[in-house]
């Protein structure tokens, strides 16, 4: 069919990087956003329950999908300059890596500390992606989707889009928006972002004494790929779960009962406490039980050393969740889609 494959009874094995072999009833791939509309007028699409699945690489599967699991494979960037700033329209099946490499190519900044976050950039708004400091919703003018309540392509600007700490109203209205582009701003120079998670001593390690967006994005490859397993290597699905954010009383109590305790102050009088922290403090840093596990580089990051199905490491998660509530009474909350 043009514009769109159908697969039946599909693996997802290979469609997800925690590895989880799980199945679909059905698998489209979309190669042309225009035909959305027929493919999801589709009978068997229309009655059933829609996944949009990017590179997986935010999705646990618990279990096989009883429904059609749609996967944008469009391509595709479109540049329009504006003095020294930018518009990049974006498909949203380009890989993100891939696009944040190219953006560096040609001299743009802003991306630099985003490279090397597998997922599609589709997927990016979804989450909020972000990491070393920098959130993709800082340069996203707007994106572009398919609205399946109103039956019509949409544009959300910037504050439409009610970007948030790894989240949006995408996950606010889950199954409501097929995202077929996203739109970046991206200068050619700004102040770059090497305050966080040890980017000026890489950088300096390096020997570079006037740092580019370029020297950047070097410096968070090394940090990322010392720190966090592979996922080509060892299933996983990078950081499992998100840093909780508590009140400013909470964050004091804890900081004053355990000095050691990583965290940041919010602008807002709240406070983000390291995740990673509060599990590798909780003894469960490399613990796993049969093939699921939390990694032994990063305590932050579940993994799949094999066989594990998704129910396992659903539920080596969820003791994760009881570990840290009950040593520190905060719970933790998953990045990652569970389905």
């Amino acid at each position: 069919m043009g514009g769109y494959t159908l697969i039946e009874n599909a693996s997802l094995g290979q469609r997800n990087t925690l590895r989880v072999h799980a199945r679909a009833d059905l698998l489209a791939e979309v190669h042309d956003a225009s035909k959305l509309p027929e493919l999801l007028n589709f009978p068997a699409v229309r009655q059933g329950k829609l996944l949009v699945l990017g590179e997986g690489s935010n999705m646990l599967f618990t279990g096989d999908f009883h429904g059609t699991v749609l996967a944008m494979a469009t391509r595709g960037v479109q540049v329009e300059q504006d003095g020294d700033v930018a518009r990049i329209a974006v498909a949203a099946g380009e890989r993100w890596d891939d696009f944040v490499r190219w953006t560096l190519g040609q001299g743009y900044a802003g991306l630099e500390n985003l490279i090397l976050i597998p997922g599609t950039v589709g997927a990016a708004p979804i989450q909020n992606i972000g990491a070393y400091g920098t959130e993709a919703a800082e340069f996203i003018e707007s994106v572009e989707a398919w609205d399946t309540e109103e039956h019509r392509v949409t544009t959300l600007d910037r504050a439409a889009c009610s970007f948030a700490y790894r989240d949006s109203v995408f996950k606010h209205q889950p199954g409501r928006y097929i995202v077929t582009a996203v739109r970046f701003a991206l200068p050619r120079s700004r102040e770059l972002r090497m305050d966080y998670a040890g980017i000026r001593e890489e950088v300096a390690r390096m020997g570079v004494a006037k740092p580019a967006p370029f020297h950047v994005a070097e410096a968070v490859v090394h940090l990322r790929t010392r720190k966090l397993p592979d996922p080509a290597v060892i299933g996983n699905a990078g950081s499992f779960f998100k840093n909780p954010i508590v009140d400013a009383a909470t964050g004091e109590a804890l900081k004053h009962a355990h000095p050691a305790l990583v965290s940041w102050a919010g602008a807002d009088g709240r406070w983000k406490l390291s995740a990673a922290w509060l599990i590798e403090a909780s003894g469960l840093k490399g613990a796993r039980e049969g093939d699921a596990g939390i990694s032994n580089r990063h305590a932050l990051v579940l993994v799949n050393h094999g066989q594990a199905t998704g129910e396992q490491l659903w539920a080596f998660a969820q003791h994760v969740i009881e570990r840290v509530q009950a040593t520190f009474g905060v719970t933790l909350e998953p990045e990652p889609v569970v389905v």
